[in-house]
Formats: structure tokens, sequence, C-alpha cells
């Protein structure tokens, strides 16, 4: 949906448009006997009531006000204007008797305003100030006054349209920016999980077994590095959930509307998600009672997880141990997954980014950040290393919700 700050003043300048009309139809009613041809001024009258009302769908908003009808609206303003001489007494003319139109005026440069900007405004205000003159014959304080008055007050309403506008445009770009990061942040995730760390397998096995083999290694290496490279600029979707099967991570691509334990009710059990994680190397604790958790939350928490043994398993040597701690706190869920292995030297974290290794960054922390929850992580050289997810409860009711009914 478009945002739109100038609609409210086209609201406005209708209502305007047949008060004023209105208003000045009464001046006339008021004036009547001061008027030398009234038979011209209830005809001008009658044009301008018509004109007014057939054209209320034309200042209904920016579209349909079109350039045609701003001449012609300011043509029937500029003909009140100059016809006033002419239907009224001289000396009413004399003494600063307003014209046909009276304030009328004002909208259809008000239309120019909000239709242009301050520029248009500045256009027809000038002619109508012109006109002003020709009537009366000769400058007044009166004249100049009514004049100025009109002129500052449709450029400044114009200047204020254009400044909204541009406003409108700076937010919706960064609107788009926004999106299409999350969106570049999300495939990276994505990519870790899936491409990158078969990518990786291969070339470790490939150079293990040695031979042909080797070289479908040093292939796969090549297209893990140009493939990062790629993920650093971004591109776009694809959503996939971790399996834990035999050896390792095996990440298989999944649609969401097809998986019933993940779109099929309000909320599922986070322990069966993460039950298939559990194995000889690795140790799962889990409260006894059901851990409630939306679809959009518990998906991004096992793919955290598997994200995290996946880690384990590449930096910790295949043989490190591994334990899952599920809590289910009255405030947040927290799954803690610790391991046995040498730890993370410091700063290791920092140049892994750097090279274009997003595994914690995006496929942890991101996930976690995405759905409203926290991902802390802490490493002893040689005491292994700790992440903990949280996912406030809040944020796991609201936002999976949130997520389930769009």
């Amino acid at each position: 949906m478009r945002m739109s700050v100038e609609q409210p003043l086209w609201r406005a300048l209708t209502a305007y448009r047949l008060l004023t009309m209105l208003y000045a139809i009464g001046l006339f009613v008021a004036a009547y006997e001061t008027f030398a041809r009234p038979w011209l001024a209830i005809g001008y009258y009658a044009v301008l009531a018509a004109w007014t009302l057939a054209t209320l769908p034309k200042v209904a908003g920016a579209v349909s006000c079109t350039k045609r009808f701003l001449a012609v609206d300011l043509g029937v303003a500029l003909t009140g204007i100059l016809l006033t001489p002419v239907a009224v007494e001289h000396w009413r003319v004399v003494d600063g008797g307003p014209t046909l139109p009276s304030i009328w005026t004002a909208g259809s440069v008000l239309a120019f305003a909000i239709k242009g900007g301050w520029r248009w405004a500045a256009f027809a205000s000038l002619l109508v100030g012109v006109a002003n003159v020709v009537q009366r014959g000769a400058f007044s304080r009166d004249t100049v006054h009514n004049v100025l008055l009109v002129c500052i007050a449709s450029i400044a309403i114009g200047y204020v349209v254009e400044v909204a506008r541009a406003s409108e445009r700076t937010l919706a770009r960064a609107l788009e920016i926004e999106a299409a990061t999350r969106e570049r942040e999300r495939l990276a995730r994505d990519i870790h999980d899936s491409v990158l760390q078969v990518l990786a397998m291969v070339q470790r096995r490939g150079t293990a077994i040695g031979g042909e083999a080797a070289e479908l290694g040093r292939m796969a290496g090549e297209q893990e590095v140009a493939l990062r490279t790629l993920v650093a600029g971004g591109l776009v979707r694809t959503s996939y959930a971790s399996e834990d099967v035999s050896q390792g991570a095996v990440v298989r691509a999944v649609e969401e509307a097809d998986d019933p334990d993940l779109t099929g009710s309000a909320t599922c059990d986070l322990r069966a998600l993460l039950a298939p994680y559990a194995g000889a190397l690795v140790t799962l604790s889990e409260p006894g009672a059901v851990v409630s958790v939306a679809p959009r939350a518990a998906r991004e928490l096992t793919a955290a997880v598997g994200a995290a043994l996946d880690n384990v398993r590449r930096h910790a040597g295949a043989e490190a141990r591994a334990w899952i701690l599920v809590e289910d706190e009255p405030d947040a869920v927290i799954v803690t997954v610790r391991d046995d292995g040498p730890g993370i030297p410091e700063g290791r974290l920092a140049q892994a980014e750097g090279e274009g290794r997003l595994g914690v960054a995006l496929s942890i922390r991101g996930r976690l950040r995405d759905i409203g929850g926290t991902a802390e992580l802490i490493s002893v050289p040689g005491q292994g290393t700790e992440v903990e997810l949280r996912v406030p409860r809040a944020a796991r009711d609201v936002r999976g919700k949130a997520e389930a009914d769009r």
C-alpha cells in the first residue's frame, strides 16, 4: 500500500471549495442592493455553483486533478474577479469590497500547490494578483495584503507537499533496502546450512580419499569459495530445515507449507523437533512436559541447534561429544548446546565473518534475531564451547502467531 500524506490535503480542499462557494453566494445575497447588474452576478454564481459541485471528484486526489482541470478552474476564478467591477457599484470596488468569487479563488490556487508544488502555486497566485490589480484599477493596501496572503499560504503548502513526497520516496527506499538485507541474511543462513556444508564435506572427503576424488574435492572447494562470495552480495529465497542422519547433519530443502509439523497448528512441541539430534555423541536433556513453541520459532531454533552441532563436528572433531539442554522457563525457552572440544580462539569469529564464513553470525545469531530472540556464545580455549539460544515468551507467542496468520 502506498502511503500518501497529501491525501488529507485533497479532502480538506474539497470541503474548502464547498464552504467558500456558499460563503461567496451568501455575500452576494447580503449585499444584493450594491450590485449594478445583479443578473450578471446571478449568472456567474450559477456557473460557480455548478462547476464546484460537478468537479468535486476532480479534487479528490492528484490523479484526477489534471492540468486541464486546473487551467479551467483558475479561469473560472479569474473571470469572476474581472467581472466584479462590471457587476457591482463602482464605489464598492473603490472601497475594496470582495470580488465575485471572494475567497473561493484561494481554493483554485491551493489545488495548484497540492498538485505541482510551490512553483505551480507561485504561478497561479501571480495570475490572481494581476487580476485583482486590474479589476481595482490601481494598487491598494487591501489588494496587496490579500494577494500576499494567498501567495504565501499557497507557496508554503506547495513546499510542504514537495517535502512530504520526498520523505515518502526516502522511506519507501529504506524499507526496500531493509527487506533486501533481511532476505540476503536469510538466504545466507540457508545456503550455509546446506550447500556450503555439503561442498566443505566433499572437499574434506575427496582430499582424504585421494586420486580422482581429490580433484573433485578441489573443485568443490573452489565452488565453496565462489558461493561464499556470492552470498555476501545477496541472492534470493528458499527455506531449509536440518535433520541428523547417521554421520552428521544432512540438510534437506523443504517447502514450509508442506510441513504439517510446523504449520498445521498454533504451536508445536520443540522436544519432538530436537529429538533426531540425539545419538551416541549427542545427549539431549529435556523437560518432562511439552515445550510449546510457535512453528516459526521452533523451526528457527531447530535449525540454529543443527548449525551449532555442525560446527561441533567440523571444528571439534568427529568424536567430540555435545550436550543439548532444553529449559522451558516462565518467560522464555532456552536451548543450550555445549561441547567438549578445544574451544574457539579469541578473535576467530570476527576473522571467520571477514572471510565470508557466516555460520555463527547468520545461521545462529541471525535466526534468533529474526524471531525476537538472542544467541550467546561462550568459549574458553581448552574447555569447549557453549551456545545459549533464548526465545522470550512474548516473541515465541506473538511473532509465531503473526507468522501463522500471514
